[in-house]
């Protein structure tokens, strides 16, 4: 049995733990646990089996942490203090349990019980800690690539496989120009007749739809109808209904002669919106729609303009949960620029409902593609495309919340207040105010749509999760991304640096791919849809445990 969430659950574990020595050595039980938590025995101690599920666990999903020999790293304690191995093997079971938010520690009572005992089967072993733990990454693909292997934490296509955790931290950055800028956009081929996406064990890829054009994001209505922007094409289309092989059982074309649109969004937020909202490149408009329509009741209605032309042209929108506020992504115009024509670019934008009241919600970022509304804290969160030109592993792609007046870094900063070289001495008061994102992706992944998971169809330690586009890189050698990336939240709303890699496989060789993953989103039935504009596709991921 997986635990997808180890590296989250023993990060948090193992920071609370790292105050907990006095008490240990003191007569007080580990974190106030209970007498009958000392008092419970583990059904798995002393197996073999237990320890060995434990130890693959940990070279897995959390070494990149805690250190092969599990001696910590940075803020992030050793698991060999004397205050886990002191503690009773009840008493572990019980926090990891009972969890205590107020500290960082949320409840892990939804794991399977099985999954926490064999946690604790591990903590508490001699295995802990020992060399053997290391699982060296390999290759996952038969490549007559001739670049060599990547540095940790950074990788490329070669070793990307689902169920793989990373963790990029600021101290993983490069110098700038440590490595020549690459200029290796793909090859978009035909999918090859053995290739199909791969998924975590316990998942299957299905096909859910074929033959469309440049499809791009994806919103459930509230109705559960899938909208999907085919940006090229002018269109937004809708499909309703699965069928029981996974397909839609109907499709329209819901609106067309749209500029470029991408964003999709209904309001008012809730189960009965009275507008469909779209992102056209130019501008925000919106559609009159009732539950269930399948194709538009009206013209689109302009609200206001928006900056357009250069490099990025997607526009993606969001209600606050309130519906008081709507906010609008606008990538920069230049790679990176600081030209009167960024005016309003690279930040995310705030409206009235109404198109009125414009103003910057958060700046400097340069290519804010998805934004997405947090259901359980509120925060507005995006997924960001970063700068190219500085080398292979700069400037690293990212996904955050964002903070309302926050300063991303473009285009004179980047990554907490390091500066970009070719704005030597810019804006120096602007340093210590740029934020460090939640999560750092690969550099050039081009991350685009995100969504939180709140299906009841995947295991429940999913609940909550963000799942994210990764369309792929052109100024990377070898490539990155091109897949689907997960970022635990922990059952808490917050990130806590590591992503997994989910769904892989659209990577032909050094030269060539077969598919792009652009848009996410849950279908009604809990399964995650995934566009790809490479296939013109839409592939459905869904769990069968086996």
């Amino acid at each position: 049995m997986k635990c997808v969430d180890c590296p989250a659950l023993i990060v948090s574990f193992a920071v609370l733990i790292a105050g907990s020595v006095a008490l240990a050595q003191s007569t007080q039980s580990f974190h106030n646990a209970p007498a009958s938590a000392e008092q419970m025995t583990n059904p798995l101690a002393g197996q073999q089996a237990a320890e060995q599920a434990g130890e693959q666990l940990y070279a897995r999903n959390c070494s990149s942490c805690h250190g092969a020999r599990a001696q910590g790293s940075g803020n992030i304690p050793a698991l060999t203090r004397a205050s886990v191995k002191t503690a009773s093997a009840g008493e572990l079971f019980w926090y990891i349990t009972k969890g205590d938010l107020a500290n960082g520690m949320p409840s892990w009572s939804r794991l399977p019980e099985q999954v926490r005992w064999q946690i604790v089967t591990y903590l508490k072993s001699s295995r802990l800690g020992s060399v053997a733990a290391v699982a060296p990454e390999s290759p996952t693909e038969a490549s007559t690539s001739s670049y060599p292997p990547p540095t940790p934490p950074f990788t490329d296509y070669r070793y990307e496989h689902p169920g793989k955790f990373r963790h990029i931290t600021l101290k993983d950055l490069p110098a700038p120009y440590k490595t020549p800028s690459a200029d290796n956009g793909p090859q978009v081929v035909p999918r090859p007749a053995n290739a199909w996406p791969k998924a975590p064990a316990g998942f299957k890829v299905g096909l859910y739809a074929t033959g469309l054009n440049n499809p791009r994001l994806m919103r459930t209505a509230p109705n559960g109808d899938i909208f999907l922007a085919e940006t090229d094409a002018g269109d937004i289309r809708v499909f309703r209904g699965m069928t029981p092989d996974g397909k839609p059982q109907m499709t329209k074309v819901f609106a067309s002669g749209l500029n470029a649109p991408f964003g999709i969004a209904f309001y008012p937020p809730g189960k009965d919106p009275q507008w469909i909202y779209i992102g056209n490149t130019n501008a925000v408009v919106r559609i009159p729609y009732r539950d269930g329509d399948l194709v538009a009741r009206g013209e689109p209605q302009r609200l206001d303009d928006l900056p357009s032309g250069g490099g990025h042209t997607t526009r993606d929108i969001q209600f606050s949960p309130d519906g008081t506020k709507m906010f609008v992504s606008v990538g920069s115009h230049d790679n990176v620029s600081d030209a009167p024509y960024e005016h309003d670019r690279a930040n995310i934008l705030e409206f009235n409902p109404e198109g009125t009241g414009k103003q910057i919600y958060a700046y400097g970022i340069r290519n804010p593609v998805g934004i997405a509304v947090n259901p359980k804290t509120g925060e507005l969160w995006c997924s960001v495309n970063e700068r190219d030109g500085l080398g292979n592993n700069l400037v690293p792609d990212y996904i955050t919340h964002v903070q309302p007046g926050g300063f991303y870094g473009w285009p004179w900063w980047y990554m907490g207040g390091h500066q970009d070289p070719r704005f030597p001495g810019a804006h120096p008061e602007l340093k210590d105010k740029v934020l460090t994102p939640d999560v750092i992706l690969q550099p050039h992944n081009a991350s685009l749509e995100m969504t939180f998971y709140e299906g009841r169809q995947f295991p429940a330690e999913y609940q909550g999760d963000i799942f994210a586009a990764e369309h792929g890189s052109w100024n990377r050698e070898p490539r990155a991304g091109y897949e689907v990336i997960r970022v635990p939240l922990h059952h808490s709303g917050h990130a806590s640096g590591e992503y997994e890699d989910f769904l892989t496989g659209f990577v032909v060789n050094d030269k060539s791919v077969w598919g792009r993953p652009v848009g996410v989103t849950v279908a009604p039935d809990g399964s995650l849809l995934v566009s790809d504009d490479g296939s013109g596709s839409i592939w459905r991921v869904s769990y069968t445990g086996q």
